[in-house]
């Protein structure tokens, strides 16, 4: 799980919580369920089951493989459409090629993230690129769906290509966790992604023994989720493991703790965490559209068969 790394995380910017400041507590722990998306490539549902009073501003995320494909296994997903939310589909490990009705589209490979604002509406395609298609390989992700608040959702659609070198590199006080902040601020260091909804989104690699407290916005919601390895989250050290989700409370610092051992084919805790300052408007819900009412969810399927949220391009990547 190579994503973005550096040799001496000493070297970076350290964060910690100042003391005193309430660590949240785990309010819940939930174990994603395994499902297949697109044409069949696996997944797990890392939000299922947990009530979306605790998600908002979050919709849902997907965590895609960690699969070691054989040669003409590797699969993607056709062309859909979804309005009124974006979708960050972060790459751990492999290749993913995106293009959409808007113009946007490119290759993504460790550490890189694409960020579509789907707004107003939008078509678009992810799929593996032919070489891996024929070789096969490592293929490791996240997806990740954010809502927008009403007044954003008929926006213009708006891509951005995020590299994995541009995320903000930072480190906790003894060096033992490397922090990647994609999207967002934490502790007054600000990660590449151009958020509509105000978020933070930070990818956590915590070696053997190591904990870090953070410091989180208190009006932001709080989640964990474990890509891979065991630890520990919360000011009561509640466990966790790969493809867990823990649900925060109220505080002003978030505290992982890797366990001293891990399993063999994971050296070090990976776990990714997600705040965000809830809408707490309505939501309607279905497919690829999400709305405030259930109008507007029938007004985005009418747009979509009458080709009004897109054309497929002629050309195709």
């Amino acid at each position: 799980m190579p994503a973005v790394t550096v040799e001496n995380p000493l070297t970076l910017p350290r964060v910690a919580a100042p003391a005193g400041v309430p660590v949240r507590k785990v309010l819940a722990v939930t174990t994603a369920p395994g499902g297949l998306e697109g044409e069949g490539f696996p997944v797990r549902r890392a939000f299922a089951g947990i009530n979306y009073r605790y998600l908002d501003p979050f919709i849902m995320m997907d965590q895609m493989g960690e699969v070691d494909y054989a040669p003409g296994e590797p699969k993607g997903t056709p062309w859909h459409p979804h309005r009124g939310f974006e979708t960050v589909t972060y790459l751990i490990d492999g290749t993913f090629v995106h293009q959409d009705s808007n113009g946007g589209g490119g290759t993504i490979t460790n550490g890189d993230t694409q960020w579509m604002t789907a707004g107003s509406g939008i078509l678009h395609i992810e799929a593996p690129p032919e070489s891996l298609v024929t070789s096969g390989g490592l293929f490791h992700g996240l997806q990740l769906w954010v809502n927008l608040p009403a007044k954003d959702k008929m926006k213009d659609p708006r891509y951005q290509d995020i590299r994995g070198g541009s995320v903000k590199l930072l480190t906790s006080s003894d060096g033992g966790a490397l922090l990647r902040v994609i999207a967002g601020e934490l502790d007054g260091h600000d990660g590449p992604g151009i958020t509509h909804t105000p978020i933070t989104m930070v990818h956590a690699t915590l070696r053997p023994g190591s904990e870090v407290t953070l410091p989180w916005r208190s009006d932001f919601n709080g989640l964990a989720y474990v890509l891979a390895g065991r630890g520990t989250v919360g000011a009561e050290r509640r466990p966790v493991h790969m493809g867990q989700t823990a649900v925060l409370g109220d505080g002003g610092a978030v505290t992982v703790r890797a366990d001293d051992k891990q399993d063999g084919h994971t050296p070090d805790l990976e776990v990714v965490l997600l705040g965000g300052q809830p809408i707490r408007e309505p939501m309607a819900h279905y497919g690829p559209f999400v709305m405030n009412t259930r109008e507007e969810l029938q007004r985005a399927f009418d747009d979509f068969q009458a080709g009004r949220l897109g054309v497929i391009p002629t050309k195709e990547l």
